[in-house]
Formats: C-alpha cells, sequence, structure tokens
C-alpha cells in the first residue's frame, strides 16, 4: 500500500476549524481545485454513507463516500468510489486537534492507497502536494493565515520565498496592513490592502511572519506618543524573512531570517520594507515568532538590568507587572543574577505565574498593599531598585518601598500619565529615579548588535523563556489592544500574518 501523511498548523480555534470542515460537502467553498459539488440523492452531508460528487476545475469528475465521523474527536473518514486517477482502494483521515500553546488547530490529513506499478512517487506527489498542501493553504487563507510559499526539494522556507522574491524583485508587491485611521480606541484600526514599493537603497523588503505587541503601541494609538500620524502603520517590532534588498545593502541576502524593533513604526503588516540599520539576523535556534515576541521587550529588559541599574547578587528587587512582557523578563534575568524578586500582580493566576517565572514573592495587588507586604519581606530594609512600568501614582508608592539609596526606574505608564513629583521628598533617603528612552540605549546599530546578541544567548542558554500567552491573526489587532489595556494578557503577544 501507498500511504501519504501531511501536517499543518492552523492559526484558529480547533472547534472553529472543525466546523469549517466537518461539511462533507463544503470542500468546493476552499479546495481551489474543486469546481463544484453535491450530496447525490439529497441526503445530509454529515450522514454517515453520504456521498459526494464534485467536479473538478481540470474537468474530471470523483465520487466519495463518507465513512466516520465524529464531532468528539474532530474526525472524518472518507473513501474514494469512482476517480479518473488510480487511486485503488483509496481511504483518508482527517483529524483535528488542539495546539496546546494557544488558539491554534493542529490538522493531520492521511490516507493509503494502491497504485499501480511505477507510479507511486507520482501519485504520492499528486495526493500530497495538489490535494492535502492546496488545502490546507485555502484554509489558512480563509482563517487570515499568510501563506509562504512551499519549499521544493531539498529548499529551505527562506530558499522558497527567495525564489519567489527573485521572480518579483524589483517590483510593488502588495498585500495587508494594519492601518491607524484616527486616533483613539482600538475600533480605529483598520484591515486594509497596500502597496509595498521595491526596497530602497539601505532597506529590506520583508514577508512578515510574527509581529510583536508592545504598549508603545496602544500610546501610539492613542496619540500620546507621536509616532503615528493618521492614517498610517503601527507597530514596532516583527520577524520575517527577507524578500529583497535594496541597493548598498550588505549583510542581508533573500531568504535571511530577521527581526527588529523600534521605529520607524509599522510593523502591523504582512510585507514592509525596513532600514537595515536597526535589524538583526536570526540564529537558527531562535524561532521567528520567539524573536518577535521577544526583542523589544527583551533588548529593553537587557539595558534596565544591566546598563540602567546594573543588578547584582544579592540585591532586592522589586518589579510590577511581573506577569506582563517585560516584567516576565525582568523576573528571570534578575533571578540569575541573584537577585531576590519580589513581584506585584493583577490576580491569582498571575502571581502563579510569576513564581513560576523567578518572581519570588509576587504579590496580588488588589487584595493586600505591596508597600506593606515588601517591607515585611524586607524586615523593613526596602528595596535596592524598582522597576516600575505603571505609572499615575506608583511612583510615590514605590518610593515608600524603596531602601536607602535605592533606585526607582520608572520606564512605562501603563495607567496613565505620571502623577506631579516631590523630588525634594527623594533626600529622605537619598533615592535616586531614572526615566530611561528606549532610543538612548537601543537606539545605533552597533547598541542593537550588542544588546540583541546578549539577549539572544540567555534563551539559548535557557536563562530566559519566551512566554507567548496569547496570539491573534494579524487583521485583529483591535483585539489584542483590548485585551492588553484591559490588563487580561500574560507574558507577550503576538500576530501572526
Amino acid at each position: 500500500m501507498t500511504k501519504v501523511r501531511r501536517s499543518t498548523i492552523i492559526d484558529a480555534p480547533v472547534d472553529h476549524v472543525w466546523q469549517f470542515l466537518r461539511d462533507f460537502n463544503g470542500h468546493e467553498r476552499w479546495h481551489p481545485a474543486v469546481a463544484e459539488s453535491r450530496i447525490e440523492e439529497g441526503r445530509e452531508a454529515d450522514r454517515i454513507g453520504a456521498v459526494r460528487r464534485f467536479k473538478l476545475r481540470d474537468g474530471g469528475t470523483l465520487r466519495e463516500q463518507l465513512i466516520t465521523l465524529s464531532d468528539r474527536d474532530r474526525r472524518f473518514t472518507y473513501c474514494i468510489l469512482e476517480s479518473p486517477i488510480p487511486l485503488i482502494g483509496y481511504v483518508s483521515t482527517v483529524e483535528l486537534k488542539p495546539v496546546t500553546d494557544g488558539a491554534r488547530t493542529f490538522w493531520d490529513w492521511r490516507s493509503e492507497f494502491r497504485s499501480p506499478p511505477g507510479e507511486e512517487a507520482e501519485l504520492t506527489a499528486l495526493v500530497g502536494e495538489q490535494i492535502y498542501e492546496a488545502g490546507f493553504d485555502a484554509v489558512k487563507r480563509a482563517f487570515g493565515q499568510a501563506v509562504l510559499p512551499r519549499p521544493r526539494p531539498g529548499e529551505t522556507t527562506g530558499t522558497a520565498v527567495a525564489r519567489m522574491a527573485a521572480a518579483g524583485a524589483g517590483a510593488t508587491m502588495t498585500g495587508y496592513a494594519v492601518i491607524l485611521e484616527r486616533h483613539g480606541g482600538p475600533e480605529n484600526l483598520v484591515w486594509q490592502e497596500v502597496s509595498v514599493p521595491p526596497p530602497a537603497p539601505g532597506e529590506i523588503r520583508l514577508r512578515q511572519t510574527a509581529v510583536g505587541v508592545n504598549f508603545i503601541d496602544v500610546y501610539c494609538r492613542t496619540g500620546y506618543f507621536p509616532f503615528v500620524m493618521p492614517p498610517g502603520g503601527i507597530g514596532m517590532e516583527a520577524a520575517g524573512i527577507v524578500l529583497d534588498v535594496g541597493a548598498g545593502v550588505t549583510g542581508f541576502t533573500p531568504g535571511d531570517r530577521v527581526a527588529y524593533a523600534g521605529p520607524p513604526v509599522g510593523s502591523y503588516a504582512e510585507i514592509r520594507n525596513i532600514p537595515t540599520d536597526l535589524a538583526v539576523p536570526l540564529p537558527p535556534a531562535i524561532g521567528e515568532e520567539t524573536a518577535a515576541a521577544a526583542l523589544l521587550k527583551g533588548m529593553t529588559a537587557e539595558f534596565l538590568l544591566h546598563r540602567c541599574h546594573a543588578v547584582k547578587e544579592d540585591d532586592i528587587v522589586l518589579v510590577h507587572a511581573a506577569s506582563g512582557g517585560v516584567g516576565n523578563l525582568l523576573c528571570q534575568w534578575a533571578s540569575h543574577l541573584g537577585a531576590t524578586v519580589i513581584g506585584t500582580v493583577g490576580s491569582r493566576d498571575k502571581a502563579r505565574l510569576a513564581l513560576a517565572r523567578g518572581c519570588a514573592y509576587p504579590i496580588v495587588y488588589s487584595e493586600e498593599d505591596f508597600v506593606a507586604r515588601v517591607m515585611a519581606i524586607t524586615k523593613g530594609r526596602g528595596c535596592d531598585v524598582i522597576y516600575d512600568a505603571i505609572g499615575r501614582d506608583s511612583v510615590n508608592r514605590s518610593f515608600e518601598a524603596l531602601a536607602v539609596r535605592g533606585h526607582i526606574v520608572s520606564f512605562g505608564q501603563a495607567a496613565g500619565p505620571l502623577d506631579p513629583l516631590d523630588i525634594a521628598g527623594f533626600a529622605t533617603k537619598s533615592a535616586k529615579i531614572s526615566r530611561p528612552n528606549y532610543g538612548h540605549y537601543v537606539g545605533t546599530p552597533e547598541q542593537v548588535r550588542a544588546s540583541s546578541a546578549r539577549l539572544f544567548a540567555a534563551i539559548e542558554r535557557g536563562i530566559l523563556k519566551i512566554d507567548i500567552g496569547q496570539r491573534f491573526p494579524l487583521k485583529d489587532a483591535a483585539e489584542a489592544h483590548r485585551r492588553l489595556e484591559a490588563r487580561e494578557t500574560t507574558g507577550s503577544t503576538v500576530l501572526v500574518p
């Protein structure tokens, strides 16, 4: 018997994909090879024994019969009754399973059949590529998922993208992007087709495969940070594969996997051009989703812990929003450096996550006063450094939890603008406060290379685990923003083009 098996990941919840696929007569809506289909004798499409007769776009006709269907197992099996192709005794099974690390679906499609002598390889390729792989790609598109070129035998995905790019090098490409129509709420983020010209000198053009979401994107959307003048692109971080390069570019070639973090904004896009100054090649061990989830937050954690305030062994560190994207990394890295880490979180579930990531003392701030708890933990000493991305009045409260000669590092304002500070009062503890600017620490190619190298090494050595708490299709960026602002996310959020 000849056996063919293919599998893929669909970026959609398993129940949604199952409802889409379980219609035994629904493939004419999505499979590119099927022109029309009907169920014989008017039977229901999900009834065992139902026979579908369909025409292929090349003019051929097939009859297939449903053998089993299980909603519990999300699986159905069918066989071929008549076919112009010699797939003798063909039986095929489609089975879906949930992916454990996100709202995604594992799709397994397998079959076995007999074939005339000498035709095994040809029929295996036909079933695997023209039926299964083509069907995978069609369903991915139906759920808003970008589809990269499929590698030929012996090719990597990057090489396949480079081959595609070579065919269109120097031409304008089209793709979809999230555009901010006006400053304000998430509803102002719209999904729109855009044209991407060839890369200018010093630029590379990317097919993006993963996009990172950061709180600075919210500031840009609301207009608090003047980085986006509507209508315009939004987003600071992504990873992908180089399609082509502009004049004078060295160090990058089509097919390379790269990531970037920082302005110019516009990362919420399927295809875009970026300057090479702030792009970094990805090591083989670093996946594109990991890079998109980690680069901006990770380089932020790197300079906060190593350069803004050099954390050392036996320091006591307080991290606000300890289960968030940057907070999660601060806890892990500071703990590795030998510090005792205390963290504030919004719920007991988030406290468990923070505890698993190096935060020795997670404090649920809605249930107890974090200042009183910090002083109890430290026996009245307070913290050597406090990393505060919350803003509003949290700096004043943090000062109460600070040790003598302690340092408050205020690097965000998720809760709103900072209240005025009585800086004279800081003399009572000889305290320091700093307000680091990302661009002043990771603003040059040399700084980016050094910071990203330290970050990637920490990931590869297992010092940092990158938690992708949630994934959304790129077109659903508005929902990702709503969840982020409602503090309903943990770890990093990734948008999948």
